[in-house]
């Protein structure tokens, strides 16, 4: 029998989707992957067919170009690992320095790359090292301290960049420099500082001979390149002190013993850790290398205190004096039994590592703790990239979600890549604080959309959540909890939901956002809630006006009472709100005894609670007994 025009289209997608993810697993070049789409059109595939191959056809262009980027981290961290390799084999110094200048300029991908060292005999700085300068004045150029870029990085041990040299005013220019500079025609120049403790003892410089900005990741990069540069100088000094101390045989015999220990279990340490990244090993199998290396207990924390790993120790908060101590001075600090050491990129913190039970760390096995420092940065580096290139897919997601911006089973597939699955009801969740700052907000909101397997992201200036639906309410008010305490600023959530589909999460958030402006309009800062919550309000500013709902939400218990019971207490509540509140004239209306009219109220209020006469809970149930006799009107024949 043969075969169906759609069985033959499904054929042909099927065809098309494998031959995509062969491109894939094959690093084949992005002009093949149009060749699957070309191969059906020609086959005479359907518009729905060759319309599926196209968005499956982006699909792997994107999941290409997100390999492509790993791939070039990976390289990145590889040519990192190759230079401490470098540092562990140190035989030549300016070997190892031409190869670190060489490395930057290949990883940053610029024009020239170039390493200068302070003299602190003529107070200024001097080119050292250069690659890719073709001026001789350029490369025998000398800085003053506080002079153009280089001398200012040297003198104030900060990082300075620079999108165009010649033109920026933030720098000391002088004749000399500018020459220099123009005459090996640099214009984007960025620096950063070498570190030996608290002293800076040069500069690593990457430059363009166009005008370009520098992203943060360029300078987390070139720090750590100079950092090993830093390493490589400071392990030069010591070998040179050493062959000094050559001088005194006996005294000498002793030293090299020392320093040929404390190098060889520095190589191996370094071999641990750096094997250990390199097999993408985590936080909790670092943090026991090192334990065992330095016989101690060990504690891993991000920068934000967080506990990423703990071995053989206690759980404890990482002390910020201490972490700060270490941080401004370079050096791992003791604190009452406690070793702590910042760990770094450039300047920046990105946490820090306790050792614990070693209150007698010697010099050499302090390098070491601080050498761990060095490779734990590159492992929360990479974790830190891996993390940030997985929000933005989930941020972009989200926007094109609430956009309408693709074809619902185009948005889902993309979705359940993620382990979201679209086809469950989820909620919809909108941020905002006046306090907080919005990069913290959302790296908070991302961080609880993942744990929850929802979706997170700024959209439309808000920061909003897509989580699986639960009660709706109670999370919102969970979430501005947990988001305030994060965030160190009151956070504010309105919500909405459960909605299923892309068309009803868009309603549903702009939903939301009717309920964030209310909470906001109302005074109810740092608290969460949908717009149910937000009683008679919430019933005006919803979509789907429910009065049935409301009216079970506020006269419930009371509605119960009489069917149960056959009393007349709404009856009663009426008559009483009718007259004013008044317990006399609301008897005569009723044709009761007062004592009667009493006892009602009193057990109206152990219904309703205490509170039910309170001028915002007495409009909330008038309204109510208003619409309850409206929606009985209407249900009559």
């Amino acid at each position: 029998m043969p075969r169906s025009s759609d069985a033959a289209d499904r054929e042909q997608a099927c065809a098309a989707l494998r031959e995509l993810l062969d491109l894939l697993a094959r690093d084949a070049p992005a002009e093949q992957f149009a060749e699957p789409a070309a191969a059906a059109r020609a086959a005479g595939a359907s518009g729905a067919e060759l319309t599926a191959i196209d968005e499956a056809t982006q699909t792997a262009l994107r999941v290409r170009r997100t390999l492509n980027q790993h791939q070039r981290r990976e390289a990145e961290l590889t040519a990192l690992f190759d230079t401490a390799g470098d540092l562990a084999a140190l035989r030549d110094l300016d070997a190892v320095l031409r190869a670190i200048v060489h490395r930057a300029k290949l990883l940053l991908r610029t024009d020239v790359a170039y390493l200068s060292l302070n003299d602190p005999a003529a107070g200024d700085t001097y080119m050292r090292v250069t690659d890719g300068s073709v001026s001789a004045a350029f490369q025998n150029l000398r800085l003053g301290m506080g002079e153009g870029l280089g001398g200012l990085v040297a003198q104030t041990a900060r990082p300075y960049a620079t999108g165009d040299y010649e033109v920026d005013p933030r720098f000391q220019h002088t004749l000399t420099i500018d020459s220099a500079v123009l005459e090996e025609g640099l214009h984007a120049i960025l620096g950063v500082p070498l570190r030996q403790g608290t002293h800076v003892i040069g500069v690593l410089y990457a430059a363009d001979r166009t005008a370009r900005a520098f992203t943060p990741d360029e300078g987390a990069l070139l720090s750590s390149l100079a950092d090993h540069a830093a390493i490589a100088i400071d392990s030069a000094r010591r070998m040179e002190e050493t062959r000094a101390a050559l001088v005194d045989l006996n005294e000498a015999s002793r030293t090299i013993r020392a320093h040929s220990e404390a190098m060889l279990r520095a190589e191996d340490a370094h071999d641990r850790l750096t094997d250990l990244v390199l097999r993408g090993g985590d936080f909790t199998e670092v943090a026991t290398a090192i334990g065992a290396l330095l016989r101690g207990g060990t504690l891993i924390h991000d920068a934000d205190g967080t506990e990423l790993a703990r071995v053989d120790a206690d759980p404890r908060t990482p002390p910020a004096k201490a972490v700060a101590a270490s941080r401004a001075s370079g050096r791992a600090v003791p604190l009452e039994g406690t070793w702590v050491c910042a760990v770094l990129a450039g300047p920046e913190l990105l946490g820090s590592i306790a050792l614990t039970g070693r209150a007698d760390l010697g010099e050499a096995d302090r390098r070491l703790f601080e050498r761990a420092g060095v490779v734990t940065a590159l492992l929360l580096l990479l974790r830190r990239s891996a993390a940030e290139a997985e929000d933005r897919v989930r941020g972009e997601l989200l926007g094109d979600l609430l956009s309408l911006s693709g074809t619902p089973g185009r948005l889902a597939a993309r979705a359940r890549r993620l382990d979201v699955d679209l086809a469950l009801p989820h909620s919809v969740f909108v941020a905002h604080s006046e306090a907080a700052s919005r990069r913290l907000l959302l790296s908070s909101a991302a961080r609880a959309a993942r744990t929850r397997q929802g979706l997170s992201g700024l959209h439309h200036e808000h920061v909003v959540l897509v989580l699986p639906a639960d009660d709706t309410g109670s999370r919102a008010r969970t979430l501005a909890a947990e988001l305030t305490q994060a965030a160190g600023a009151p956070v504010t959530v309105g919500a909405a939901g459960p909605a299923t589909g892309p068309e009803a999460l868009a309603q549903a958030h702009a939903e939301a956002l009717r309920c964030l402006s209310a909470l906001r309009a109302l005074g109810h800062t740092g608290q969460g809630a949908d717009l149910p919550d937000l009683g008679f309000l919430g019933v005006l500013l919803g979509d789907d006006t429910n009065l049935d709902a409301y009216v079970r939400r506020t006269l419930g218990p009371v509605l119960d009472y009489d069917t149960k019971r056959g009393t007349e207490l709404v009856h009663t509540l009426r008559a009483y709100f009718a007259c004013g509140t008044s317990q006399s004239k609301a008897k005569e209306s009723l044709h009761v005894h007062v004592n009667t009219v009493v006892q009602r109220l009193d057990r109206i209020g152990h219904l309703l609670g205490a509170d039910w006469q309170s001028p915002e809970r007495s409009l909330e149930i008038q309204l109510a007994l208003r619409l309850h006799a409206y929606t009985r009107a209407t249900a009559s024949p």
